[in-house]
């Protein structure tokens, strides 16, 4: 990546805990995605690692793979999603991305089933202090025509 790119970003010092989407190890998100964001298009949702794995194995043992980590936030996210349009008596059309297989991951899996994967929530003191670098930094821009 460049830093002509703009993103959001927690900062390139940040160094996530030892938790299950820390393993992500990288502090941003794509360029692409981060412009979805400013421009409405998309809203970013954070969802605990427990909740993660439970929709992964719900993934599983109904769709019959074994989705990757990464990939279990977006079926967390899919079933939020229908569980609000049935609560509201609405038929939608809930799209996702499905990144990849878990068979690299299974000890994280084998961390949910045994009950060693625990709730987490970064302290909002940990997320002041690796941001304060930013402050400098540009901003992304809404684009100014209503063309692509």
């Amino acid at each position: 990546m460049t830093p002509l790119l703009a993103m959001y970003t927690l900062g390139h010092a940040f160094v996530p805990p030892p938790i299950h989407a820390g393993g992500l190890r990288y502090h941003g998100m794509a360029p692409l995605v981060c412009q979805c964001v400013v421009e409405g298009l998309f809203k970013p949702q954070s969802i605990d690692q427990v909740e993660c794995y439970e929709a992964a194995l719900t993934w599983a043992r109904t769709e019959g793979f074994i989705c990757a980590p990464e990939t279990s936030h977006a079926i967390a996210c899919a079933i939020q999603q229908a569980k609000k349009a049935k609560e509201e008596g609405k038929q939608k059309v809930i799209l996702f991305n499905y990144s990849g297989h878990g068979l690299m991951d299974l000890s994280g899996y084998d961390a949910y089933m045994s009950g060693k994967l625990k709730p987490y929530a970064l302290p909002d003191e940990e997320l002041l202090k690796t941001e304060a670098c930013l402050k400098e930094h540009p901003k992304a821009e809404k684009r100014k025509s209503g063309k692509w």
